[in-house]
C-alpha cells in the first residue's frame, strides 16, 4: 500500500510539475501580484513539483523529497488563496470548488507527511 501511496503520489507531482512549463499561463494568473518574476516562479515551481516527485523514486532521497514537497505546499498555498480572491469565473470553475481546495492542501500536505516517516 505504501508503495503504491508514493508511486501515485510521485505521478502526480510529475504531470503538474511539467504542466508548468507546457501550460504556464494556466498558472500566472494564481500568482500573487506581490511577488516578482511571476513566470521564473511558475517555472520555479514546476521544476520543484516534477523534481521532488521524480526524487520520491530513489530510496534514499524518498524522506528528504517527501518533506520538500510539504515545504512546497506551504509555499505556493499564497496562490491557492489568490485563486479564491480571483474567483472561479476567472479559471473555469465554480467558486466553492476554489474554496474546498483551501483545507484541501492539508490532506497533500498529510500524504507527503505519511512517506516523511521510516519505512518498515
Amino acid at each position: 500500500m505504501r508503495r503504491a501511496s508514493w508511486i501515485l503520489m510521485s505521478a502526480f507531482y510529475i504531470v503538474a510539475g511539467i504542466n508548468h512549463f507546457v501550460k504556464p499561463e494556466l498558472y500566472l494568473p494564481m500568482m500573487p501580484p506581490s511577488l516578482p518574476f511571476p513566470l521564473a516562479l511558475v517555472y520555479l515551481s514546476g521544476a520543484a513539483e516534477s523534481g521532488l516527485g521524480a526524487a520520491l523514486w530513489v530510496p534514499g532521497l524518498r524522506r528528504r523529497a517527501a518533506w520538500g514537497l510539504i515545504a512546497l505546499l506551504v509555499a505556493v498555498f499564497p496562490a491557492n488563496v489568490r485563486m479564491f480572491q480571483l474567483g472561479g469565473a476567472a479559471f473555469g470553475v465554480p467558486d466553492w470548488v476554489l474554496l474546498w481546495r483551501l483545507p484541501f492542501q492539508l490532506v497533500f500536505v498529510a500524504w507527503a507527511y505519511v512517506h516523511t516517516r521510516e519505512e518498515r
